[in-house]
C-alpha cells in the first residue's frame, strides 16, 4: 500500500485490541457526504497465508460510515454487519482453511483501509485468542498428547477438555479462549497428533479416561469440576464419554454431534477402511452405524454432485432402524449438563435431527439436569468461534483428501459462530454453578 496523502479522513476501530469474541465498531468518518467510501482489509493468518476483504459504502449527511449500521452497496457480504469484513474474507491462495494463527499466543492483526476519492485512513484490528497472563503448558504424560491452558487469574478453577473432530491434532484455539474466560482447558490430541496415529481408526476409548485422571490429578479443578467440549466427531466422542465415565464428566458441549457410534469414515485408516471401527472399549471394537447395515451406501457421496455432501451417505444408513437402535449413544446415562449445538444444513451428518433425537431422549428419560440445544437454520457442520472467516466451504479432508462442501453459508455460519460461543459459555457458567450447589457449596 502507497504512503497516503495527508487527510481528514479517519478510520476507528473499538476497541482496537481484544480477544477473538469481542465485537468491534469500525466507523469511517471525515469523508464528504454522500462519497464513495472503499474499505478493505487484509489479515495473515495461519501458514502466513493472507486473507481479504473489501466492501464499498455510500458516505452519511455527516460524512460517515458505520458498518455497525450501514450496509455496504457492493462487496464481501451484504446487510449492516460491524464485523462483516471479517467473515467475509478470502484467502489469496485456493485451498487455505487455516483461520486462526499457527502459535495461538500470537495476535491476529488485521489492517484495515479506507479510502475516499484521493484520502485515505488506516488501523489495525488485534484479536487475541489467548488473554495477557493465560499460560500454554505441552502434556506429553501417561502416555497422553496435548496443550494445556491455564488462566492468568489464582486457581482452583473449573476444567474443561476439548477434543477435535475428524481432522484430528490439537484444537488450542478454542482451549486458549476457554482458559482467557476462566477455565483451565486440556486441548487433547487423540489421533494425527505428535506421537500418535493418524488416524481414528481403532481408538482406545481408556484414553480419554486417563485423560480425565490427569486433569483431576495435575490441575486439582474447582471442586473437581471437568466438563468436555467437542466438535463433529469430538461431539460424538464426548457424548460418548460421559455415558461411559459419568462420574468423572461434570457437563457436556456437543457442537454438531452425532446421536449414534459411527465408523472411520473419512478418517480411517485405509488399512482398516472407513467402514471399519473407530472406537475401541474394553479391546472390543465397539458396534458402529455402518455395521451390519442393510441399506448403507457411499454411492450418494462418492457419486454424488460436487460439491459432494457426505450427509447423503449418512442417511442412507438411518434408513435401517435396527441398525440405528444398535449404536445409538445411552445419553440416559449422563450425569450433567448438555449442550447441543447443530445446523440444519449441516453438509457432513445431519447434525441437526442428531440433536433433536439427543434433546428426545434426555426429556424422555426425566434427564434432571440443564439441556440447552442451539440448532441453527441454514448453518452447515463448521460452527467456530466468533468474527473469523466462514467463506470456504468445501475442503479436502485432512485425512482421506476427498473433497466435500460443510454445507451453510458464509453469512449463516458468521452469525452461528458469533451466536454460539456467548451461549457456550452463559452454559457453562451455570452448570458451574449447579455443580457448586450440589456440592454443597451453594
Amino acid at each position: 500500500m502507497a504512503p497516503a496523502p495527508t487527510s481528514t479522513l479517519t478510520l476507528e476501530v473499538s476497541p482496537a485490541d481484544a480477544l477473538i469474541d469481542v465485537a468491534r465498531r469500525i466507523a469511517v468518518r471525515g469523508a464528504a457526504p454522500g462519497a464513495r467510501v472503499t474499505l478493505r482489509t487484509r489479515t495473515l493468518r495461519g501458514q502466513g497465508a493472507a486473507w481479504r476483504s473489501e466492501a464499498h459504502f455510500t458516505a452519511d449527511e455527516q460524512g460517515v460510515v458505520d458498518l455497525e449500521r450501514q450496509a455496504p452497496e457492493t462487496g464481501s457480504y451484504a446487510g449492516a454487519d460491524a464485523m462483516g469484513l471479517l467473515w467475509s474474507q478470502v484467502p489469496d491462495a485456493e485451498g487455505q482453511r487455516d483461520v486462526f494463527p499457527d502459535d495461538v499466543l500470537h495476535p491476529i492483526v488485521t489492517e484495515l483501509e479506507a479510502e475516499a476519492g484521493a484520502a485515505r485512513a488506516r488501523a489495525t484490528l488485534t484479536q487475541r485468542l489467548a488473554a495477557p497472563g493465560v499460560v500454554r503448558r505441552e502434556v506429553r504424560e501417561d502416555g497422553l498428547v496435548g496443550t494445556l491452558f491455564t488462566p492468568a487469574t489464582p486457581g482452583p478453577h473449573p476444567a474443561i477438555v476439548v477434543l477435535n473432530g475428524s481432522g484430528g491434532g490439537i484444537n488450542e484455539p478454542r482451549a486458549a479462549l476457554y482458559a482467557s474466560h476462566g477455565y483451565a482447558a486440556l486441548a487433547l490430541g487423540y489421533f494425527k497428533a505428535p506421537g500418535l496415529s493418524d488416524y481414528i481408526s481403532n481408538t482406545p476409548l481408556e484414553y480419554f479416561k486417563r485423560g480425565l485422571d490427569w486433569v483431576r490429578r495435575e490441575v486439582r479443578p474447582w471442586r473437581g469440576f471437568v466438563a468436555l467440549s467437542g466438535q463433529s466427531r469430538g461431539g460424538e466422542l464426548v457424548l460418548l464419554l460421559a455415558t461411559l465415565f459419568p462420574r468423572d464428566v461434570s457437563a457436556v458441549v456437543a457442537y454438531v454431534p452425532s446421536a449414534l457410534v459411527h465408523g472411520g469414515q473419512n478418517a480411517a485408516d485405509p488399512a482398516v477402511g472407513r467402514d471399519g471401527p473407530a472406537w475401541l472399549y474394553e479391546g472390543k471394537p465397539l458396534p458402529h452405524l455402518w455395521e451390519n447395515n442393510r441399506t448403507a451406501t457411499w454411492v450418494p457421496y462418492d457419486n454424488g454432485p460436487q460439491p459432494r455432501r457426505n450427509e447423503l451417505a449418512m442417511r442412507t444408513a438411518l434408513q435401517d432402524a435396527e441398525a440405528v437402535a444398535r449404536v445409538r449413544i445411552p445419553v440416559e446415562r449422563i450425569q450433567g449438563p448438555v449442550m447441543l449445538l447443530s445446523a440444519t444444513d449441516d453438509g457432513s451428518w445431519p447434525s441437526s435431527l442428531f440433536t433433536q433425537w439427543i434433546q428426545d431422549s434426555l426429556a424422555a428419560a426425566g434427564h434432571p439436569h440443564d439441556v440447552q440445544r442451539r440448532d441453527y437454520e441454514g448453518g452447515g457442520h463448521s460452527i467456530l468461534l466468533p468474527h473469523v472467516p466462514t467463506t470456504q466451504l468445501v475442503f479436502r479432508h485432512p485425512v482421506s483428501g476427498r473433497s466435500s462442501t460443510t454445507g451453510g453459508s458464509p453469512a449463516v455460519n458468521a452469525f452461528a459462530d458469533a451466536d454460539s460461543w456467548p451461549a457456550v459459555r452463559a452454559f457453562l457458567q451455570k452448570a458451574v454453578r449447579a455443580h457448586e450447589v450440589a456440592a454443597g457449596g451453594g
